[in-house]
């Protein structure tokens, strides 16, 4: 029996892994907020993860366990929002190792997620995950306390990997669709210098990579990210390419502070320069199918 189970499974990315998962596993188990149900192969199961209420059997002969679960970052950062977001990354991981610990017959391999925002703001250097240099700031500090409470319980049988994910670009979901939006309205522009990084990748080469990780049995930390980071005003200028707008005014870093209190989210999502590279993917032999944005876009618009 071949089974995998995706906490926080509903979501845009819970959504890109189960289309790539469906004909895989014979079950597929989802631990939801939402109430319990079936629909053919998928099973959905409540949990708060915080925790165990008996959905925690459901770990019991599984294969694999993806963990998605965390408070999206796309919010103000204010004291009560900041708190849930260590809270929700932090709480799961600590229940689901207990979980872990607590089955006969335990998930063989364990994916968490994390994040490439545990890197430093660099516009010098490409950060892989042996010389990547750790930053200190909010996001950071959320990023290693998260990977720390994921390693730091030894789970004698079954393997762990921490996903280090960059913005995942996709159809229904994440950061595409508002960015696409923008330059549709004439803002499509770089965004404050424009030379900080963006590092990305498409939906189905994250759900693609996942499936490899498991594959090789790879563990540690891996980055979930495309071959080439791209400057924010390039990765803006193929965007209005690609919805068709030549133009596209750009937004200074001030205007951008401002916009992002009225849409209730962070300026740090889209100035932060993200220059990570996937190293260890590619030197496992990992193929991309979009290894550029152009092929990216033309994808997904």
């Amino acid at each position: 029996m071949n089974k995998l189970i995706i906490a926080a499974g509903t979501g845009f990315l819970g959504q890109s892994l189960l289309n790539h998962f469906k004909d895989k596993f014979d079950e597929i188990v989802i631990l939801t907020r939402g109430n319990n149900k079936s629909c053919g192969t998928i099973k959905c199961v409540n949990w708060d993860a915080k925790t165990l209420s008996g959905w925690e059997n459901e770990l019991e002969n599984a294969s694999v366990l993806i963990n998605l679960t965390g408070k999206s970052v796309d919010c103000r950062y204010t004291k009560k929002n900041k708190k849930e977001i260590l809270l929700s990354r932090i709480e799961s991981t600590k229940v689901l190792n207990q979980a872990v610990l607590n089955c006969v017959n335990p998930p063989k391999h364990w994916l968490n997620s994390s994040t490439s925002t545990i890197y430093r703001f660099s516009l010098d250097k490409e950060m892989d995950e042996i010389d990547g240099e750790i930053g200190n700031d909010f996001s950071m500090n959320v990023a290693q306390s998260w990977e720390k409470s994921f390693f730091k319980i030894e789970t004698p049988n079954t393997l762990k990997t921490a996903l280090r994910t960059s913005i995942v670009l996709g159809k229904n979901g994440g950061a595409l669709i508002p960015l696409k939006n923008l330059a549709k309205f004439g803002f499509g522009g770089k965004q404050g210098k424009g030379n900080q990084f963006v590092s990305w990748i498409h939906e189905v080469d994250f759900a693609r990579a996942i499936d490899f990780i498991i594959e090789k049995q790879m563990t540690g930390v891996v980055n979930l990210v495309s071959p080439k980071p791209i400057a924010n005003k390039n990765f803006m200028a193929l965007l209005r390419k690609a919805v068709g707008v030549p133009f596209g005014i750009p937004l200074s870093e001030p205007l951008l502070k401002l916009g992002s209190i009225f849409i209730r989210t962070q300026a740090e999502l889209v100035l932060k320069s993200r220059n990570v590279i996937p190293k260890r993917l590619q030197k496992n032999g990992f193929q991309f199918e979009f290894d550029t944005l152009e092929k990216a876009l033309k994808n997904l618009i």
